[in-house]
């Protein structure tokens, strides 16, 4: 009797209670869970099955327009500034006469050396005439002290005197022994720490600036019968290795689209190869050259690696808005800046060949290429953000889809800045490493050289792709918009339904 005192639930409670156990009150009917769970996928992917997602006929209307537009202005550009036979420039030799570039692989490396002088190694030819055969080769102290190994592959000069001898077979003959005509010009001694290497006066060809330096620290020519010179690394086969991982990394993660990524990336490499290069030279303005190639090159690097589609159109209209800030920001601020161009060995090496060519304005056209692949990637990311998050919001208004698109794109704008900052900080270290060791001022030394042209470049091309965030996610946030198609009213109508 103790264990029954609390009295049985009635027959009423019972079928009440197993109700509430097997449909709780919160939770959707049956028939209803399917759609909404496609319905929640369908919104990961940013066009689900119950919500579309499309542009009014209008706006793709004006969006074609222009596109058709600034293509055509594109097209007639590349028309106008494209190098003609005439124009081109004439090209130069890269060896001085008698001098053969040979293949060797480094097979000793002295155990005692000076940091400062130049270093006789071992080696063994590669390539004809030389394969197989043992031979000395003279390496200059910077690349003797930066990790020389055995079993480096290297490419090197053997010249020939006037006789036709290789200057090892020669003997001894000196530094006269080098002058086989008005294209090779000997430099300052091996024992004086000097380069292997120098540029000739007129014809910009390359010979080794010594021998008879050489000669005396390898001892006798007969103790060193056959002597070259270094001149560089051979880095075809690691070079090769690292482009097929990449590309079998980029098929394995992005699959087609990143190969689709490559091939954009093919084609904006030809833009500069085969138009830019030859206009510049041919005495085009570099800077409108700059300008008609970036924006050659944006229409197959999005299109090939994104296809065509609104949303990608609207990301090359906000690519080619902050082209445009950049290209004004860089032309405005370069001259008041003091952007000369002439820092560098590149730079006057080129205005020695070509002295009728623009280095400031060369300068300000490597400015505006340099911040492309950026500033495309911001835009890309910022118009598919857009159409992501009215997919997730169908209610929400244009200025809603706005506003969160752009907190989106605050982040990417605080990672991009400081991304561009490093990696010119990269490219300029060792200018850098040499501008600690002054002492000067901290703003002296950022507005001096080579570092204020870093500096000049981080601050345009940051500014064009700052602008080109709000400009790409107001185009995004208006063209975006919420469709209700017959097949979407039905489902909903459906799911309506299920729920009685």
């Amino acid at each position: 009797m103790e264990s029954g005192s609390d009295p049985d639930p009635t027959p009423a409670e019972r079928p009440r209670g197993r109700r509430r156990r097997e449909v709780p009150e919160d939770a959707a009917p049956p028939a209803a869970r399917p759609a909404a769970s496609s319905h929640g996928h369908g919104h990961g992917h940013g066009h689900g099955d119950g919500v579309a997602i499309h542009a009014s006929r209008g706006s793709r209307i004006v969006l074609l327009a222009l596109t058709l537009a600034l293509l055509a202005a594109t097209v007639t550009g590349l028309i106008v500034l494209w190098p003609g036979s005439s124009s081109a420039a004439p090209s130069q030799k890269l060896l001085a006469p008698g001098v053969e570039v040979l293949h060797v692989t480094v097979t000793e490396i002295p155990a005692a050396r000076a940091p400062d002088q130049n270093m006789i190694v071992q080696a063994e030819g590669t390539s004809d005439p030389i394969d197989g055969r043992t031979v000395s080769v003279q390496v200059p102290p910077e690349i003797a002290v930066s990790g020389l190994h055995v079993g480096d592959r290297l490419r090197v000069l053997s010249v020939a005197d006037a006789s036709g001898q290789t200057d090892a077979a020669a003997g001894d003959t000196g530094s006269e022994g080098l002058d086989t005509g008005e294209d090779i010009v000997p430099g300052e001694a091996a024992s004086d720490g000097g380069g292997a290497l120098t540029p000739s006066g007129d014809g910009g060809a390359i010979a080794p600036s010594d021998a008879g330096g050489a000669a005396e620290q390898s001892g006798t020519a007969e103790a060193a019968p056959e002597l070259y010179y270094y001149f560089d690394a051979d880095r075809k086969v690691p070079l090769g290795l690292l482009l097929v991982l990449y590309l079998v990394v980029v098929a394995l993660v992005a699959r087609g689209r990143g190969l689709r990524a490559v091939v954009g990336l093919v084609a904006g490499v030809a833009v500069i190869v085969l138009f830019m290069f030859p206009a510049i030279l041919g005495g085009q303005d570099p800077v409108l050259v700059a300008l008609v190639g970036g924006s050659a090159m944006i229409f197959p690097c999005v299109y090939f690696a994104h296809g065509i589609s609104v949303r990608t159109t609207t990301a090359i209209l906000g690519t080619f808005g902050g082209l445009a800030v950049t290209v004004v920001l860089a032309l405005v601020a370069g001259r008041p800046s003091g952007m000369t161009g002439t820092d560098g060995d590149a730079a006057m090496l080129l205005f020695g060949q070509t002295p009728t060519l623009s280095l400031s304005a060369i300068f300000l056209a490597g400015v505006v290429i340099s911040g492309l692949g950026a500033l495309n990637d911001v835009t890309i990311t910022q118009a598919s953000s857009a159409w992501e998050l009215r997919a997730a919001m169908p209610e929400a208004s244009r200025w809603e889809i706005f506003t969160a698109t752009m907190r989106i794109g605050r982040d990417h704008i605080a990672s991009t800045v400081y991304t561009l900052a490093y990696a010119y900080i990269g490219s300029a270290l060792p200018t850098l490493l040499v501008a600690s060791t002054i002492e000067r001022p901290l703003l002296d030394t950022l507005s001096s050289g080579e570092i204020a042209s870093e500096v000049f470049r981080t601050l345009v091309a940051s500014t064009g792709l700052v602008l080109a965030i709000p400009l790409t996610t107001a185009i995004a946030a208006t063209l975006a918009a919420v469709g209700t198609p017959r097949r979407n009213r039905r489902r909903e109508l459906e799911e309506h339904l299920a729920r009685f």
